[in-house]
């Protein structure tokens, strides 16, 4: 069971990300704080839930939530800055929209670049761990598939109704076979080195 807060005193804020590792796209991250006594039995890590449970709990969480926001960074500005930076900024984004500030951030991960005048605590496989920030896995994870699937419309050879983005084998064939969209990430090893060879 998910715990509900990581310590009693201060008023806390998780944060997740979405899109990290995915080939096409921008990165989304979204920062939840919740009440204290929240709990519901299909939250958890994002990864562990199904697709259509997640978008179950989405509108449950924004509903129940103190505070909740969305931040997004594109695939040009992955480009420019790095995917861990980009990361951070578009955790840093959803922050700045939250309408209760907070006094601790618990973010996901191993590393954080620090937010003004919030002190943090990185909490590697905190969806797992912490309902906030499993929540805020739940956001950022279904904000960025709508996202993509809006792409989809745009680019549909490339799947990314079903893959998001992501470096499977069906992706990187349509990217072998149609080449690169506009919107995938330049600085990212798109495709295989011999499939780049032959191209």
């Amino acid at each position: 069971m998910l715990k509900s807060f990581h310590q009693k005193v201060l008023l806390e804020a998780g944060c997740d990300e979405a899109g990290r590792g995915c080939l096409a796209g921008p990165v989304f991250a979204a920062a939840v704080i919740l009440p204290k006594k929240f709990h519901h039995p299909l939250l958890n890590d994002s990864k562990q839930v199904t697709e259509e449970h997640r978008y179950t709990l989405r509108p449950i969480i924004e509903k129940e939530a103190v505070s909740f926001a969305v931040g997004m960074v594109d695939h040009e500005e992955i480009d420019n800055i790095n995917i861990l930076k980009a990361s951070f900024k578009a955790m840093h984004l959803a922050i700045d929209q939250l309408t209760t500030k907070p006094e601790l951030l618990l973010i996901d991960g191993n590393r954080f670049t620090a937010y003004t005048s919030i002190p943090h605590e990185c909490i590697i496989q905190g969806d797992g761990i912490y309902a906030s920030i499993a929540a805020a896995s739940i956001l950022a994870k279904t904000y960025r598939d709508d996202y993509m699937k809006r792409l989809h419309l745009e680019y549909p050879h490339y799947k990314w109704d079903s893959n998001k983005g992501y470096g499977t084998p069906q992706h990187r064939h349509a990217i072998g076979e149609h080449g690169m969209s506009p919107y995938h990430r330049k600085s990212f090893q798109c495709l295989p080195p011999q499939l780049a060879l032959d191209l």
